[in-house]
This record gives structure tokens, sequence and C-alpha cells, in this order.
């Protein structure tokens, strides 16, 4: 195979996942401070946010889903087409707004429901709640993003994502704990200073996005109305794309809530563990959008071959990067789990976490090759429009191989850590091998997403 179809990936992909590094460093840090700040807000922040997630999930699933129709009118040759899509995207990230704000109003029954110790919900509830309140500035800025990464001009993401990275992560430490000229406000602060890096990110994207010279290109202004027959086209191939996301982060939310009744320290290691995973997790979500985009441009070319060439560049790319966190989670463990534990934590009770979080560590090392492969072979049917029949898989393998076991062993045979993170492993590796099959059968081939001018 020519070497092109990997310089295309790394040109494209690399900067997105550098750009999901940042993302990942920010959400990393954030739990370092409120580790060091309080167990109990560790043990909270990611329930919370998690939950949070599942909601925000589906409408940034659509949203970002504008990335694969800018994409393929851009293969096309359609520039109006993509700054059409541009504005269909951001209508449809009002509706997401309004309901999550809706949603913050019920906080207190959702986290009484999920019903983890007082205290800890007490924090869940606080967080969750500025987080909902603040999902309308993540949903435009991801949708603002997609006239970037689906062009292929990922550069410019990469900067605005480390930008917000940076003003983030000292004004999270700041609101945690009440530096400088600013009030100590623990788990309360880091939700502040998240919404702030939303904000910030989606301003930025803005500024570059609405000049003139994008304007006479794109014709962004005259292209600004509503447009039904787009907007009905984003909702058929975007709807499937976001319920899949919203059912991964599903499964996930899941899994956290029910590790929170086995136990306190349970949960926090989870969380920490999770955290930890995310340095592995969110860089592929970056090559899940690359591949996304250049399938997505390949198929709006009508050259299904370049797909298959650029999908095989991505999965030996991250397979390699993959590999390297694999040994790194394997063989120093304790140093990582060491940033998430306050330095005032008695020397036995540290020692537990530690060899918890070393086994839970082996998990993550032993299904990270199976996820890593469902993320980038995902990107690769969304680029081609395949959405439906991602959004039928997930639930089915996650029904019988993750919340029926999962929910049976804890309530009725009492079950412990381990049994709950291996079903998570199975989960995995089923999935693998359900969206293999799905990729290698070349049905995704024969869909086309967008009605080129």
């Amino acid at each position: 195979m020519s070497v092109t179809p990997y310089k295309a990936v790394l040109r494209v992909s690399l900067p997105l996942v550098l750009s999901m590094g940042a993302t990942t460093v920010m959400e990393f840090t954030d739990r370092v401070f409120l580790g060091n700040y309080s167990l109990d807000a560790l043990a909270a922040a990611t329930p919370a946010s998690i939950t949070a997630f599942l909601f925000t999930s589906f409408f940034l699933g659509v949203a970002g889903y504008v990335n694969v129709f800018i994409a393929q009118y851009t293969g096309c040759g359609d520039q109006d087409g993509v700054s059409k899509s541009l504005w269909q995207g951001i209508y449809f990230s009002l509706f997401g707004t309004l309901f999550m704000m809706g949603l913050s109003m019920i906080a207190d029954p959702i986290f009484a429901f999920i019903g983890h110790a007082p205290a800890i919900q007490q924090l869940e509830v606080s967080y969750f709640r500025i987080l909902a309140l603040g999902t309308g500035t993540a949903l435009l800025g991801t949708t603002l993003s997609t006239f970037y990464s689906g062009r292929g001009l990922t550069r410019i993401v990469l900067a605005v994502n480390l930008s917000g990275m940076l003003f983030n992560i000292p004004l999270d430490y700041a609101l945690i704990n009440g530096a400088w000229i600013f009030p100590e406000l623990g788990i309360r602060g880091a939700g502040c200073a998240t919404v702030a890096a939303w904000l910030f990110i989606a301003i930025s994207f803005a500024l570059f996005i609405f000049t003139k010279a994008n304007n006479r290109a794109f014709h962004l202004w005259k292209n600004r109305p509503f447009n039904a027959p787009l907007f009905m086209r984003l909702m058929k191939f975007g709807i499937p794309g976001g319920a899949q996301f919203f059912i991964d982060i599903l499964v996930f939310t899941f899994f956290i809530l029910m590790v929170g009744r086995i136990g306190t320290t349970e949960l926090a290691v989870t969380n920490l563990v999770l955290s930890i995973n995310s340095l592995s997790y969110m860089p592929m979500m970056g090559f899940s959008i690359g591949v996304s985009t250049l399938v997505g441009q390949a198929m709006g070319r009508q050259t299904p071959k370049e797909a298959v060439n650029y999908t095989t560049a991505t999965v030996h790319i991250a397979m390699a990067y993959v590999c390297l966190m694999i040994i790194i989670f394997i063989w120093v463990p304790h140093p990582l789990i060491q940033l998430f534990l306050p330095k005032a934590m008695p020397m036995k009770e540290q020692l537990a976490i530690l060899e918890m979080g070393e086994i839970l560590l082996k998990f993550v090392s032993l299904y990270l090759l199976f996820d890593s492969l469902v993320i980038v072979l995902t990107g690769a049917l969304k680029g081609a429009g395949d959405t439906p029949f991602i959004m039928w898989s997930m639930p089915i393998v996650g029904m019988l191989t993750l919340f029926i076991p999962v929910w049976v062993g804890i309530h009725y045979w009492e079950m412990d850590l381990y049994f709950v993170w291996s079903c998570v492993t199975l989960y995995l590796f089923i999935l693998f091998l359900v969206v293999m099959l799905r990729y290698r059968s070349g049905k995704w081939k024969e869909i086309r997403l967008i009605k080129p001018a």
C-alpha cells in the first residue's frame, strides 16, 4: 500500500488526537486537583460528570455528525453544502441547550435515585447542575469545530483546544482551592472552570469562522436560513450517530453507578482508574473523528477504496499508540495512581488503593485493544453513514453482556468489583467482533449520505 494514506491520517488525525489530549489533560488535572482537595469530591466528580455527559452525549453526537456532512460536501466540492450543514448543526444545538437547562432542575431526584452516600450525593448534585446549565457552550463549540475538522483542517481545532486547556487548568486550581483572588469552591469550582473553558472554546471558533474571507468562500451569511430537507437528512443519519454515542456513555455510566453501590472506596478507585484510562480513550476519539472525516471525503468523491485505505492506516497508527499505553499501565501503575491521592492519606489506606488500582489497570490493559478498534471502526462506519447498524448493535450487546449480568450479579449474587470489570471487558470484546464483521461486510460502501449539488 502507498504511504499516502498514512500521511493523510497523520495530517488530519494527529492534531485531533492532540486536541483530544488537551481535553484529557483538562479532565485529568481536574481529577488530580479534586483528589488532593477531598476524596469525597473525587468520588462524586466522575458520577456527576458522566451523568451530565450521558444526557449531553446524544446532542453532542448529532451536532458532531455535522463533521461527516461537511466532509462529504468537501469531497464533492459543494461549498454551499458545507455552510448550510454548519447552520443546521447550530440550530440543532439550541434544542440540546434547552433540554439540559431543564434537566438541571431535577438534579436532586436523579442522584437520589442513584443512591450513593448522602455526602457524595450532595456534591454530585452541585457539580451536575453547573455542567448541565453550561452544556450549551460545549454543544456550540463542538458544532463550530466541524467547519474545520470536516474539511480536514484540524490544526486550528488543536490550537483552539490547547488554548482552552491553558485557560482552564489555572482557573480550575484556583476555584477549587481558593487561590489568588478566587474563592474556595471545591467541586463547584471545578464545574465553573469547565464551563468557562467551554465558553472560551466556542467564542474562539466563532471568531475564526465568521470572517469576511469565509463568508465570500462559503456564503456563510446567505446560507444561514433553516433548511428543512438538509436538517431532516442530518437527523436521519445524525440521530442514530447521537444515539450510538449516548448508548456508549450509558454503558459506562451504568457501570460507574453500579460500582458506587458496592462501596465509596471502590467507586473512588474506579473513577481514578477511568481518569487514567482517558489518556488512551480520548486520543482514540481523535482518531475516530479523523477517520470519519477521511472516509466521508472519500465517499463524497465516490471512491470507497480510498476509504478502506484510510481506515486501515488509522488502525495501524492507533494500535501503535495503544500498545505504548498498555506498556505504561502495566509497568508503572503506582506513580499514575498516586497523582490522585491526598498527601495526608494514611499509608495503610493508600496501599489498599494502590493494590486495587493496579489490578483495575490490568483490566484496562486487557480491553484496551478491543475498545480502541471499536472506536476507530465505528468512526469509519459513521463517516460512510452506516449509523443505524451501530445504533442497534451496541444496546443489544450491552444488554446481554453488561447490563443484565452486572445488575443480577450485584443485587442477587453480591458480586465484587472485579466481577463488574470482567463484564465490561467481555462487553468490549463482543462489540469489537460485531463491529469488525460489519465493517468487513462492505455494506457501508453502498450508502449515499448527501445529495451533491
